[in-house]
């Protein structure tokens, strides 16, 4: 376990800091920090939260605790007794640090990506060319109902029976999108691997009824229907399954932090994602509802508009917020 003394070289450096940006910043005008020293103040006080937590639990001596409690306290009055910082930090997290952390978790995003769409492909293919395969994955009346769904006939597209209007649609989507990214981000929880099961059964489902409906002749209303607010609705489970598996890396390799800590760390720096996954969440809901449904709509606008939406979801990640790195 690490010492007091080593403990206190270790962050020493960090804790001058925060206290000369809590200085500079209490000198201003408003006592409002400037962007980039206040991103920085921000992270900090995040930091020194954790240390402040790992000195209680180590019962470390008493003028480490007290130095950070009373940075913690400061910091603290700083950033959130400002009513215009709240505006600041929704457009900071839009513009800056949600593509930030996704480019930041790279390897995550990556591995989520793979396990989703690797059994997509690969059970599309395996029931486009046996169709009855798809009994294997849901029963016959739901493989009847998606006919029905994405029947050209169909008053709108992708309904279910349950649901008369698009407004409750809306909410259904929304329900059932955040159920799907909460099962890959808590999942996390089993060492990872229930985001990993989570993300491949998602994928598999998703593939399998894309391979049946294409194979029923049924592709123009379904991809059509599909592609525009997939742009969203996938990135965003993606997202949250890469959450989930940063959370399962930190209880696996925890380094220097007990476990508990470093599953407390992981999701804390995880939280932006999920604000990030919960704004996507709801775009696609809306997407799908009022517009994915539309049959009056010819399936060539639906692709074009698909196009921008996907290039602007994977330009935002790859270049937004790359002057602050």
């Amino acid at each position: 376990m690490m010492t007091p003394l080593r403990f206190e070289q270790l962050y020493q450096d960090e804790w001058t800091e925060l206290e000369g940006l809590l200085d500079q910043a209490g000198g201003r005008r408003r006592g409002t920090p400037a962007s980039t020293s206040g991103a920085r103040l921000a992270a900090l006080y995040r930091r020194a939260c954790e240390q402040l937590a790992l000195a209680r639990a180590r019962s470390y001596p008493a003028y480490i605790v007290d130095r950070l409690e009373r940075l913690t306290t400061r910091a603290h009055q700083l950033i959130y007794r400002r009513r215009e910082l709240g505006l600041t930090q929704l457009k900071d997290l839009i513009a800056r640090d949600l593509p930030r952390a996704v480019r930041a978790n790279l390897p995550y995003v990556t591995t989520a990506t793979a396990v989703f769409i690797v059994p997509t492909l690969v059970l599309g293919v395996l029931v486009y060319w046996q169709p009855e395969l798809i009994l294997s994955v849901v029963d016959s009346d739901t493989a009847s109902s998606f006919e029905e769904m994405y029947s050209p006939t169909a008053a709108s597209i992708g309904r279910v029976r349950e649901a008369s209007t698009d407004w409750m649609m809306f909410g259904f989507y929304i329900r059932n999108n955040i159920s799907v990214a909460f099962q890959c981000y808590a999942g996390g929880l089993f060492a990872g691997l229930g985001t990993l099961f989570f993300l491949a059964y998602n994928g598999a489902f998703g593939g399998a009824m894309a391979g049946f409906l294409t194979a029923r002749g049924l592709s123009s209303t379904f991809y059509s229907f599909v592609a525009t607010h997939a742009a969203f609705e996938i990135t965003a489970i993606v997202i949250a399954g890469a959450a989930g598996l940063r959370m399962g890396h930190a209880l696996l390799a925890p380094g220097r932090f007990t476990r508990l800590d470093s599953l407390v760390r992981a999701t804390r720096e995880s939280v932006v994602l999920l604000y990030g996954v919960t704004a996507m969440l709801c775009i696609a809901a809306a997407i799908e509802a009022f517009w994915s449904s539309g049959n009056w709509l010819p399936p060539s606008v639906k692709y074009g508009v698909a196009a921008v939406c996907w290039a602007a979801v994977l330009g935002y990640f790859v270049f937004q917020g790359r002057r602050a790195d």
